[in-house]
């Protein structure tokens, strides 16, 4: 259990469930505090729910259905479009919570949620998103088209790395489509969840549309085993990731489980040296190296390895500070417990005959002495057997390999077992094409880090890093939050001539 009570800790804010479309104060006895990974603040405490209480979450998301599920699509996406006006009103508020209960800098935090909110505005297409398809007269006076319909009770599980982005995945799309949510945000840092909460149901959200439950592993295993919930959508840690698509496909549950991942990047010498390392710089230690979608490896083909030494000047030049303070490019990392694992993972390194070429474990922060920071740490004379290659670090750690030419780059990246994102850096359209045909990756970058997809296509990662054939927003997630009917229909009127009765399959 990683809950803990403190009811000494009566004075600190705690965070409520929302059910029926109320803000209530959970009875639970288990407690976590919210620390700010900067100070080790605690910001407030988050309920561990209990069984009654997650059951009444759900309980009210199915009796809420039955009449959302007939709400006209206009009156849904209206919803949206007033909730994604809110997220922009109080962008600002929500990043400061948000960068004081997870640590990233205000920008990346305010990108945090942008990213979020390009997914609302999407929502607010549901009208084409959600229609069906029509065929006239596919036999004498035979109609045939389909309806997408909503599947009922839906329920996500997000992150601590993105307490914005990730729950703006999930609930507006399941919502739009005309199906209720039971959201289970991180319980490292709910609090900038919970202020968009606030905005959707500030936007309209009738009550019992959207519930929020908190707590670890016995709320996740009741959310992925109650027979009232039809689709799981979880983005997080490979274990808990497989652990959730195990449990709810076994319980007759969609699900759609978005992992782990060891995010390359090729660099041929044809690539613009600049551009490349700033981006490469940017993608390895942004959010503190925090992010699924992180570039945590780099190839260097060819002479580009040359390349090395600018690249760790660059990393050096960062600034490690709390994520308030101006100008600050690193901030700390979630926990005491995310900085002694990164900081295992950085000795094992070492220990394996890797050379650590910049070293991140001793930086210092003045005014943050308790901060939980690691600085931008950069390994060379890497091999993939190595640690600090198969173990997602989720931390500030680059890993340098080398190869002599793509095919043996894309040999490298594809005999890796997860399937997240790839980055290719190059200014030739022959070897770029050659590269996003061959690598076995669910989303490629060319001259681009971070390949996450803009709401109009789907997030797509494969292999290792996902479970579940659908991604978590896009026209997938469309495909995911419904079910498809299909009608054959004939009316027959006064005039029809009865031409007796058919034994056989055909249409006629």
């Amino acid at each position: 259990m990683n809950a803990v009570t403190q009811a000494s800790n009566a004075h600190v804010p705690t965070v409520k469930l929302l059910i029926g479309g109320e803000f209530v104060e959970s009875q639970t006895r288990e407690w976590r505090d919210i620390v700010n990974p900067a100070t080790q603040q605690v910001l407030a405490r988050v309920p561990f729910a209990t069984a009654d209480e997650v059951n009444a979450a759900v309980r009210s998301a199915h009796a809420a259905f039955a009449s959302w599920r007939n709400t006209p699509i206009g009156a849904r996406l209206r919803i949206m479009l007033k909730f994604q006006a809110l997220i922009r009103d109080n962008m600002s508020r929500i990043a400061k919570t948000l960068t004081a209960e997870q640590g990233k800098t205000l920008p990346d935090a305010e990108g945090d949620i942008f990213r979020g909110l390009e997914v609302v505005e999407h929502a607010c297409s549901i009208g084409t998103l959600q229609q069906g398809g029509f065929a006239e007269n596919v036999a004498g006076g035979v109609d045939t088209y389909t309806l997408q319909q909503p599947i009922g009770v839906c329920a996500g599980i997000t992150p601590f790395n993105f307490p914005a982005m990730i729950p703006l995945w999930m609930f507006p799309m399941a919502i739009v489509c005309g199906n209720t949510f039971v959201l289970k945000p991180s319980e490292q840092d709910p609090l900038s969840t919970m202020q968009l909460v606030e905005l959707a149901i500030e936007a309209g959200i009738p009550k019992g549309v959207l519930n929020v439950v908190h707590g670890g592993r016995e709320v996740v295993d009741a959310l992925c085993t109650h027979e009232d919930i039809k689709a799981i959508s979880f983005v997080g840690s490979t274990a808990v990731g497989r652990h959730v698509h195990q449990l709810g496909t076994q319980h007759g549950k969609r699900v759609q489980s978005m992992m782990g991942a060891k995010n390359h990047a090729v660099v041929l010498p044809d690539a613009n040296r600049e551009q490349t390392i700033n981006a490469l710089v940017g993608a390895a230690f942004g959010a503190a190296g925090q992010r699924c979608m992180a570039t945590s490896v780099v190839v260097l083909v060819g002479s580009s390895k040359d390349w090395v030494q600018e690249l760790i000047g660059k990393a050096k030049a960062l600034k490690v500070n709390a994520g308030h303070e101006p100008k600050t490019d690193v901030g700390p990392v979630v926990s005491r417990a995310a900085k002694a694992r990164i900081l295992g993972l950085i000795e094992s390194g070492i220990r394996q005959g890797a050379t650590l070429a910049l070293d991140g474990r001793d930086v210092k922060v003045p005014g943050y002495e308790d901060g939980n920071f690691v600085g931008p740490t950069v390994f060379t004379d890497v091999t993939t057997d190595m640690d600090i290659y198969t173990n997602e670090i989720f931390g500030p750690v680059l890993v340098v390999l080398t190869a002599q030419t793509l095919d043996d780059a894309i040999a490298v990246v594809n005999a890796n077992p997860f399937g997240n994102g790839v980055g290719l850096f190059t200014q030739s359209g022959a070897a770029a094409r050659k590269f996003q045909s061959e690598v076995d990756i669910g989303q490629v970058g060319i001259n681009i880090p971070i390949p996450v997809p803009v709401p109009y296509f789907s997030f797509t990662g494969s292999r290792g890093s996902k479970l579940g054939d659908l991604g978590p927003y896009g026209k997938q997630v469309v495909q995911f939050y419904t079910q498809t009917k299909t009608v054959t229909a004939r009316w027959f009127d006064d005039a029809t001539v009865n031409d007796g009765v058919n034994t056989t399959i055909s249409l006629r």
